[in-house]
């Protein structure tokens, strides 16, 4: 995601500096690392956006708080994924049956996927999620949803990871308006 983001903040005016000259971190790490990292921005009194997916952000969301920092977290800052998952909580009203297929390139490090997790949380009953890890990929999620003779599917694609960037952005422009501490999901931003 770094070989992406750099460029697209640079094009969009920011400079990707060291901590201690930062106004806020962007971390796009892996689950075993983030909150290493958000505790030492936090402690640096670095406000944080955080696309890592696979860690549970609570600790550090109390720790921002308490340091009177914002912490924003997401699971999926593609645009279109956002709207995936509104469209699919409103679908869950009237087809309350769902499953969930994620597929992700071989290099994702959690399964299910952040996203996923977050789709499942906004449906109806337990949703049942089959997650897929294959060369190849990049971020893919379908919603199937079953009613008596039919099926619904809303299906979000990431082909590159440029789709990412204008949610990033957006969520790097609003950080300084958020609250102290942890704020979840990029749809809290478009509302």
């Amino acid at each position: 995601m770094g070989s992406v983001l750099a460029p697209a903040l640079e094009r969009a005016g920011h400079s990707v500096v060291e901590l201690g000259e930062a106004e806020a971190i962007i971390d796009f790490t892996a689950p075993d690392v983030v909150e290493a990292n958000v505790r030492s921005a936090l402690e640096a009194g670095v406000p944080c956006v955080v696309g890592t997916s696979g860690w549970d952000p609570e600790a550090s969301g109390q720790l921002a708080a308490e340091s009177g920092l914002a912490l924003f977290v997401a699971p999926n800052f593609a645009l279109g994924a956002v709207v995936m998952m509104v469209l699919a909580a409103e679908a869950g009203r009237y087809l309350p049956r769902a499953e969930i297929v994620e597929l992700h390139g071989e290099g994702k490090k959690d399964a299910p996927s952040g996203t996923a997790k977050a789709t499942a949380a906004l449906l109806p009953g337990e949703t049942e999620i089959h997650s897929v890890r294959l060369p190849g990929l990049v971020a893919h999620q379908e919603v199937l949803f079953g009613g008596e003779g039919q099926l619904l599917t809303i299906r979000h694609d990431a082909f590159s990871r440029e789709a990412y960037v204008p949610g990033v952005l957006l969520a790097l422009e609003r950080l300084p308006s958020l609250p102290p501490g942890l704020t979840i999901g990029l749809e809290t931003l478009l509302a």
